[in-house]
């Protein structure tokens, strides 16, 4: 089973959940290029080139075909994955981030949230604020959870101190300038995927969830939890694969 984190997180995402699904399967929970402990180059972060490292890393792995569960840009990546190589999947669980397809809508909570994008995607401006204000990580993932309990401070701390490495600074400027700048306007060229099933679950309290109108209609929601489902609510998502992906 692959796991795929999104933003500004890492593998550790998957803490609580891995011990689980380690009874039955072999979990597997890679850090994206630029993000943890992975190497970060100067380039290639648009999500389908993220898509095709996770196919080449199946392909050193022998992995065939997997079920892929991913959080935040972890769930956009998938549906990359699924467009680019749909036999290598068996069924994707998008957490926390609206499908590629999904209309973007303006109104004032949508601006209020996609304005942290703007600042981490500006050259110099928010490579500094990554590198040198860890309060500012963080804050963003407090201000984003409504179960404060899953996190401890160490947590956050793991989080945060990547982004004092400048490679890895410049590699958040880069995976959101180029969502920016070639895939918010472009995304809506991905369609569902034909061959590969899959399932939509994001938090009542998502900010994400609000600021686009993501309803029940759209995805499975999960009553008082926010933006980070691995950690607020680990055992719901483990259900929900255990009764999509893996049944």
């Amino acid at each position: 089973m692959l796991l795929v984190h999104g933003w500004p997180q890492h593998w550790w995402s998957w803490r609580k959940i891995i011990p689980e699904l380690a009874r039955t399967h072999r979990v597997i929970c890679p850090d994206l290029r630029g993000h943890g402990w992975s190497a970060a180059p100067r380039g290639g972060y648009a999500k389908a080139t993220l898509a095709a490292d996770l196919i080449a890393l199946l392909d050193v792995l022998e992995l065939e075909r997997v079920p892929y569960v991913g959080h935040d840009w972890g769930g956009w990546i998938g549906f990359e994955l699924a467009r680019l190589a749909p036999e290598r999947m068996s069924g994707l669980l998008a957490l926390s981030i609206p499908p590629p397809w999904f209309p973007a809508r303006r109104s004032p909570a949508t601006a209020v949230f996609a304005s942290y994008q703007l600042l981490v995607s500006t050259p110099l401006l928010g490579q500094a604020v990554l590198r040198n204000v860890p309060a500012f990580v963080e804050r963003l993932i407090r201000a984003a959870t409504s179960r404060q309990e899953a996190f401890d401070q160490s947590d956050l701390r793991l989080y945060s101190q990547s982004f004092r490495d400048p490679d890895h600074a410049a590699a958040t400027t880069a995976l959101y300038r180029t969502f920016l700048t070639r895939e918010l306007t472009g995304g809506g060229a991905l369609r569902p995927p034909a061959t590969v099933p899959y399932e939509l679950m994001m938090g009542r309290r998502d900010p994400i969830r609000r600021a686009v109108r993501i309803g029940p209609r759209d995805a499975r929601l999960v009553e008082g939890v926010g933006h980070f489902l691995p950690e607020e609510a680990p055992e719901t998502v483990v259900e929900a694969m255990r009764s999509g992906l893996l049944a």
